[in-house]
């Protein structure tokens, strides 16, 4: 890949709400470097996650109204990577677009699919066994993953196929989700500069 296409999948992101304020920085050609701050000690360890495991580096702040719960923090930190990756992929030009992983974690096993179309959607088969993980509520993360895909512009499918340990059931959500989008946003060499639709245009 030149450099100059190199230097265009970079993005920076800045949100500001009376909720939260949130800044994040994506690499796409990145090395799961990660330098991430949202005051959950649970989200960052799955953003940690997702930036090892898509080899996309992540540098992300947030500061939230954590006093009154989670949810806008959560969602917003979505939003803002969403933007971010979005922003990075530009026309989205010789990228691959899909990109599939199949993901064990002990006694689960997730399957995630998704397309960068710029056509936003989520399929969302995750059952989990408890409320919440530490102070987190577990439904915040459909919300997190609905968030970032509607802003990413990806049609993304995430089912656990089955499991009982809930840390195991999301954790492999976002390593699933971390190994397709690798796939998805990666340079094929053969059609380097090609939209890959034959619409012209993602």
């Amino acid at each position: 890949m030149s450099e100059k296409s190199r230097a265009g999948r970079r993005a920076t992101v800045e949100r500001r709400t009376s909720e939260t304020r949130i800044a994040a920085t994506v690499e796409l050609d990145g090395t799961g470097r990660y330098d991430v701050t949202t005051g959950i000690g649970f989200l960052d360890h799955m953003l940690e996650q997702l930036a090892r495991h898509s080899l996309i580096d992540i540098t992300l702040r947030a500061e939230g109204d954590l006093h009154i719960d989670f949810h806008h923090t959560t969602e917003d930190t979505g939003i803002v990577l969403g933007q971010a990756v979005a922003r990075a992929l530009g026309g989205r030009q010789g990228i691959r677009r899909y990109g599939e992983a199949l993901v064990p974690m002990d006694e689960t096993l997730t399957r995630v699919a998704l397309d960068a179309s710029n056509r936003p959607y989520l399929v969302w088969k995750v059952a989990f066994t408890r409320d919440k993980l530490g102070d987190m509520d577990t439904e915040l993360f459909k919300e997190w993953f609905q968030a970032f895909a509607q802003h990413a512009g990806l049609t993304l499918h995430v089912e656990t196929l089955y499991g009982e340990n809930s840390h195991h059931i999301v954790e492999s959500c976002y390593k699933g989700l971390a190994r397709a989008l690798r796939q998805a946003v990666e340079i094929d060499p053969r059609r380097a500069d090609a939209v890959p639709s034959t619409k012209g245009k993602l």
